[in-house]
């Protein structure tokens, strides 16, 4: 008669879980601003263990806060150990607390570390004749592993037992403990072998079997790492000692008196409730919604799997069929590149309810791949279900897909939701908004990343290249994974605040605004980019001779070990700052501190900027041009910064300097083609306008209606003169005023500004303040808001939230106060010219398609390129269209020009 074997022991070093938890999910927070990052992911990992092992006693082993006895051995162990980040430490209490609320036990023993007691009581259950699984990220605990103790990994979803750390090390696990001696380690600040790699030390280890036959030997090592051996033989004992995980730590119990509890759900239930995971709420208060788990396989949240490869005209037909009935499906593209512009489709993937996928492969082309369907004669059989308004899909960035169809000439409409937008305005600052890490965050899976199937680096694969079972799961569960993100998210929009108005009526259709956007493209002058480049490296080499010159040296202006040896070893300039290992800074901000009293940093900030200037737009811009359209095809990013903003890339439109020369001299480069002109419009003192509107104040409003010129305005309350006497030195410090104080600058960033004392700055803000009250009042009504509710909005109701508003670091927190004081402003500007962009869009396709398109954005200002027979019309409808974009109780001034470049319409 058999016997049931019985369950393993499940030892889980917690210490290991927490900083990778931290270091590898999104920077969750509440909306009070309280990490979550590392508490979900310890405690997810934890659900999973309970769930992959029934009936295993799971110990949870955290290391004791102090010094242990390896302390007393090398006073200086860990000493090269950053100390913990804040965010990090203020979430091992919950941890703690949720741990113990699962009913699990929770080892902490003073002056051992969490791994000498896993390695005891692994040690003790073996001896009992009882299987020992150590859940850790640590490659340290390889040396005990045995025939009955086996290492997993959750995080990466391995196992290693005996055969495995063979395989990984080239070593057994008996010779682990002499392999990190010999390596040494510089985190814990274990002292090795100088030079001593690993491969050096498994052919040691292979070669002598141990490490005191290699000392015996030690001679017979020859050359330069021969001689770094023998120099360190006196102490490869204590760090063969450091490295050792001790077996026979005295804890007062054995493994048999270490027991479970009882799981506590009403604590569990307000542990969740505080820290805000709101799928375990849902299901811990049974409201019948899913666990935001991935350990319950069998769950709503995660239903069993049915993808389908489509390889036959008969599967396609049968989907086709199921696709045209749906009233929602998931879809999307898998490419050649990231690059839309000349990305091309590979296949592309359905789903219709989750759990149910496919993947219809089209040109995987690696020897061998199987016959696949005609991608031509396919996308032309999918195009009218992909061109139908009336079929709706759901996409992770749509747009995306979108132009990448364009390519093949399909137009996809019917972009009913995208749930990287829905996760975007549901909270801009809660995850990042890709895919895989919204899973993580709200359905609790790890997903199938890329390079799991296409490798990493230089070898990465196209997706044409990867193995068609392998990249069929992948893509079946990009549509899978979207159509539940999208069940999650929706509900979630639609319940906080003003939120789903924000998604549908501003965000979701600039979509196929900015990809018509993005298809059009912007027209440069190479020739005249390449002559910038040119002067500009002519400038740099003379900016390059000054810094020598001044120096007294030649020197690298690059290298940051150069800069501090001339600064403040050679030259004795102050040390403003230091980096994070104690060395002085030499960042920008630094520099620009130091510039205002020598020569020296201005000169290396200025090459700086005009290195990046060439690096990044003159040399760069000409490499960016199509050669299938003959233009510059930027991408446009709605899921990135925090405000509501657009930002783009390949190139970043934003970042061209907008009042240099040099600036200038980029934005000539955008050109009219021919029989065309550019129109510039922009919105004139947005934000100032908005400040206005939201605070009320008699006197910023009064101006405005009036049309006065605000900073002169300003100026006349602020100095006590009529506006007529207002000199230009007065107006520059109003504006600068103006704008300081609407991104919260304080009297000191005043005074750095205008280059006053900070008493004066601070007397130009009493005054201010004193002439419009309103504005006060605004900035302190909003503090408060911020710090109770966590989040401010804009106008539409678009959040901000603050996670560190309450942090108890009072820069930290003070920095939030500004964000929150300048965020509404900001982020409604961004909801007005977003809401213009649609309707300006709408209106030239209805009524101007062949006079005029937009082709660029870029912070308050879009530009067109418009025939020149319509630009009376085109003006005109423009101005009127973006002022009417939102409803304030000021003027919502547009200013456009026109211009045969970018620059003569600026």
């Amino acid at each position: 008669m058999s016997q049931t074997k019985t369950p393993p022991v499940v030892l889980v070093d917690g210490s290991s879980y927490l900083f990778r938890a931290f270091h590898a999910l999104p920077p969750l927070t509440t909306s009070k601003g309280h990490p979550t990052g590392a508490i979900k992911g310890v405690i997810s990992m934890l659900r999973r263990l309970e769930q992959d092992f029934p009936g295993s006693k799971v110990v949870v082993v955290f290391d004791a806060k102090g010094k242990t006895f390896r302390h007393d051995l090398y006073e200086d162990y860990k000493a090269n150990r950053p100390p913990m980040p804040e965010d990090l430490a203020i979430q091992i209490r919950p941890i703690h607390e949720i741990v113990e609320a699962m009913g699990l036990p929770l080892l902490i023993i003073p002056d051992v570390e969490a791994d000498d007691v896993i390695g005891t009581l692994a040690t003790e259950a073996t001896a009992k004749g009882v299987d020992v699984v150590i859940s850790t990220g640590d490659k340290d605990m390889a040396q005990l592993v045995s025939d009955h103790v086996t290492l997993i990994n959750t995080m990466t979803e391995t196992r290693m037992d005996r055969d495995g750390v063979v395989e990984k090390f080239g070593i057994a696990p008996e010779q682990i403990v002499d392999y990190l001696a010999l390596v040494g380690d510089t985190v814990d600040n274990i002292p090795g072998v100088t030079k001593c790699g690993p491969k050096t030390a498994v052919k040691w280890l292979q070669q002598y079997g141990d490490l005191d036959n290699l000392m015996t030997h030690a001679d017979e090592v020859k050359g330069k790492i021969g001689d770094n051996l023998r120099d360190a033989i006196e102490h490869l004992p204590l760090s063969r000692e450091l490295a050792t995980i001790r077996t026979d730590v005295d804890l007062h119990f054995g493994i048999e008196e270490v027991s479970p509890e009882p799981e506590h759900r009403e604590q569990l239930l307000k542990l969740f409730q505080e820290y805000e995971f709101k799928a375990w709420i849902a299901e811990y208060s049974g409201d019948g919604e899913a666990p935001d788990s991935a350990d319950d396989t069998q769950s709503a949240t995660t239903p069993e799997r049915e993808y389908e490869t489509i390889l036959t005209d008969e599967q396609l037909d049968a989907w086709l069929e199921q696709l045209g009935k749906a009233e929602l499906f998931a879809f999307d593209t898998e490419t050649t590149s990231l690059r839309y512009s000349e990305a091309e489709v590979v296949g592309v993937s359905f789903a219709i309810e989750p759990g149910k996928a496919a993947y219809l492969p089209l040109a995987h082309d690696y020897m061998g791949a199987p016959d696949q369907l005609d991608r031509d004669t396919t996308l032309a059989k999918l195009k009218p279900l992909l061109e139908d308004p009336k079929h709706k899909k759901v996409g992770q960035n749509l747009k995306y897909d979108k132009n990448v169809l364009a390519n093949h000439g399909i137009s996809l409409e019917g972009i009913a939701e995208d749930t990287m937008l829905e996760s975007y305005v549901l909270n801009s600052t809660a995850t990042r908004h890709d895919m895989n890490s919204l899973a993580l965050k709200y359905l609790g899976e790890k997903t199938i990343s890329f390079e799991d199937i296409a490798g990493k680096g230089a070898k990465q694969l196209t997706f044409n290249q990867v193995d068609l079972e392998k990249a069929a799961e992948y893509a079946a569960e990009d549509a899978d994974i979207t159509l539940r993100l999208h069940q999650v998210l929706r509900p979630q929009l639609r319940d906080t605040g003003r939120l789903d108005a924000v998604y549908r009526d501003i965000d979701l259709p600039l979509v196929p605004v900015l990809s018509r956007m993005e298809q059009r493209g912007a027209l440069i002058d190479a020739s005249t980019l390449r002559q910038h480049s040119q002067e500009l490296a002519e400038r740099m080499a003379e900016l390059e001779q000054e810094a020598h010159e001044e120096a007294g040296e030649s020197f690298n202006l690059g290298s940051t070990k150069q800069l501090q040896a001339i600064f403040y070893d050679k030259m004795g300039l102050p040390v403003i700052k230091k980096t994070p290992k104690g060395a002085p800074s030499t960042a920008e901000p630094v520099l620009q501190e130091l510039a205002h009293e020598h020569r020296l940093p201005r000169l290396i900030l200025e090459h700086r900027s005009l290195s990046k200037l060439k690096s990044t737009y003159t040399d760069t811009l000409p490499e960016l041009v199509s050669p299938r359209t003959g233009r510059i095809h930027t991408s446009y990013h709605q899921a990135v910064t925090a405000t509501g903003r657009l930002s783009s890339s390949e190139p970043n439109l934003q970042n061209i300097p907008v009042r240099t020369e040099q600036g200038r001299r980029i934005r000539q480069a955008f050109v009219a083609p021919e029989g065309h002109k550019l129109v510039a419009a922009d919105y004139s003192q947005i934000e100032l306008r908005i400040m206005a509107h939201l605070s009320g104040d008699k006197g910023l409003l009064g101006a405005f209606e009036r049309g006065e010129d605000i900073h002169r305005a300003t100026a006349a309350e602020v100095f006590g003169v009529t506006v007529d006497d207002v000199s230009s030195d007065q107006r520059r410090s109003a504006k600068a005023i103006n704008f300081g104080l609407i991104y919260g600058m304080s009297a000191f960033g005043l005074s750095r500004q205008l280059e006053v004392d900070r008493k004066t700055a601070q007397d130009y803000i009493d005054r201010y303040f004193h002439r419009y009250p309103g504005v006060l009042e605004y900035m302190d009504r909003i503090r408060k808001q911020a710090h109770d509710d966590g989040f401010v909005e804009t106008l539409a109701g678009r959040r901000l939230y603050l996670p560190e508003i309450n942090a108890r670091n009072k820069q930290m927190q003070q920095a939030a106060e500004r964000t929150a004081i300048n965020a509404p402003m900001q982020g409604t500007a961004a909801d007005i010219i977003k809401r213009a962009m649609v309707t300006v869009e709408d209106w030239l396709l209805a009524e101007h398609a062949d006079d005029a398109r937009m082709v660029m954005q870029v912070h308050d200002e879009l530009i067109l390129e418009v025939r020149e027979s319509a630009l009376e019309v085109i003006c005109r409808g423009l101005e009127e269209r973006m002022s009417g974009a939102a409803d304030l109780k000021v003027p919502l001034l547009v200013e456009a020009g026109v211009g045969d470049n970018w620059d003569e319409a600026h």
